[in-house]
């Protein structure tokens, strides 16, 4: 059986914060599009937005904070039951955008829910690194991964987490061929930002889907990088647009078990009898006997 993943890039300025009317006008903007791009697959479509899409927040810091305080909700408030909806009712994998969450301990997280297409949502995912000082967000203290059944197992990281090489290694030894990055880049380091997708992708080996946000929320250039980190398919400028592609995940089996180029097999590095080598910046280590990637 292949596994195929279809998705489907959604390049678009983030909303501020609203209504139950908003997120109605949301599920019908979504629905077009996917009558537009096809939603007839026996495979539902994975269907992805940029960080914070549906909580925009503009202006001073001090107003973005007042922003995004007024749009926090504990992460089963009435906004999941709206976004769950949906997903049902729509048939596909919702990534609506990371949210602001108002945690259980009072403080604000960027957080990245997912829905099935039965309404189920199977992941919420913190933001671990934060973009400082800029951002006000508590870092959440674990990786997520969420499983596609038949087909494998997905990775979250948001935006900055993919400046740190430990987010998506972390990722991937949990078993995800295919890593999620919402995004809602306004910099110049976007460029830099696309080198380290594609690093990331060959690193790994696995899959990287980029969703930034379009002008004037962000500087878009959105793209979807193969295990080897070649360049599926990109947006090229800021403008709201959508990226469509089917990944075939047996490619990331392939690419593991023969290597990067046909070469280079990190995940087949070490053998059981090598030393443990220690990691003293992280009071840990590498064991051989650990080092693959988990099933």
């Amino acid at each position: 059986m292949s596994r195929n993943l279809p998705v489907l890039v959604v390049q678009e300025a983030s909303r501020p914060h609203g209504t139950d009317t908003e997120l109605l006008d949301f599920e019908a903007e979504l629905a077009v599009q996917l009558s537009d791009f096809g939603a007839d697959f026996e495979q539902p479509r994975l269907v992805v937005y940029p960080e914070l899409h549906l909580c925009g927040a503009t202006g001073t810091p001090e107003q973005r904070r007042e922003q995004l305080e007024a749009a926090a909700e504990p992460i089963d408030g009435p906004r999941d039951q709206h976004l769950s909806r949906i997903a049902r009712n729509l048939g596909i994998w919702l990534l609506p955008g990371t949210v602001c969450e108002r945690g259980e301990d009072g403080h604000l997280y960027n957080t990245a829910p997912v829905y099935s297409p039965e309404g189920e949502r199977v992941a919420a995912y913190r933001k671990c690194f934060p973009w400082r000082p800029y951002e006000p967000y508590q870092p959440g203290d674990r990786f997520e991964v969420f499983e596609v059944p038949g087909i494998g197992r997905v990775g979250l990281a948001i935006c900055y987490d993919i400046w740190f090489p430990e987010t998506v290694r972390q990722l991937a030894w949990l078993g995800a061929e295919v890593i999620i990055n919402q995004v809602a880049t306004t910099t110049c380091d976007r460029a830099q930002e696309q080198i380290l997708v594609q690093a990331n992708a060959i690193f790994n080996q696995v899959y990287m889907v980029s969703a930034n946000s379009a002008a004037p929320a962000g500087e878009g250039q959105s793209l979807i990088v193969d295990p080897e980190g070649r360049i599926r398919a990109r947006m090229l400028g800021a403008t709201s647009g959508i990226l469509t592609d089917v990944l075939n995940l047996e490619e990331v089996e392939r690419v593991r078990t023969f290597g990067t180029a046909g070469l280079n097999r990190m995940w087949s590095q070490f053998r059981v009898d090598d030393p443990v080598l220690e990691l003293p910046m992280y009071e840990g280590r590498i064991n051989p006997r650990k080092w693959r990637e988990k099933r």
